[in-house]
């Protein structure tokens, strides 16, 4: 990741994967969703890590 690239947060994904928030959530409690990071108390995304995992799923 480059330093001036900005994680997602669970909107950004949302919209992205074009799913609910809600079952970024489940996917992530289930572990079978994009690799997620809990920062303090929010849940952030690497864009490459979203992306490299809608791939995987192809």
């Amino acid at each position: 990741m480059k330093a001036d690239d900005r994680l997602w947060d669970v909107d950004d994904v949302s919209r992205y994967l074009r799913v609910p928030v809600a079952t970024l959530y489940q996917w992530r409690h289930h572990r079978i969703g994009p690799t997620s990071h809990r920062i303090g108390r929010h849940l952030r995304y690497v864009p490459e890590d979203v992306i490299s995992w809608v791939r995987e799923q192809g």
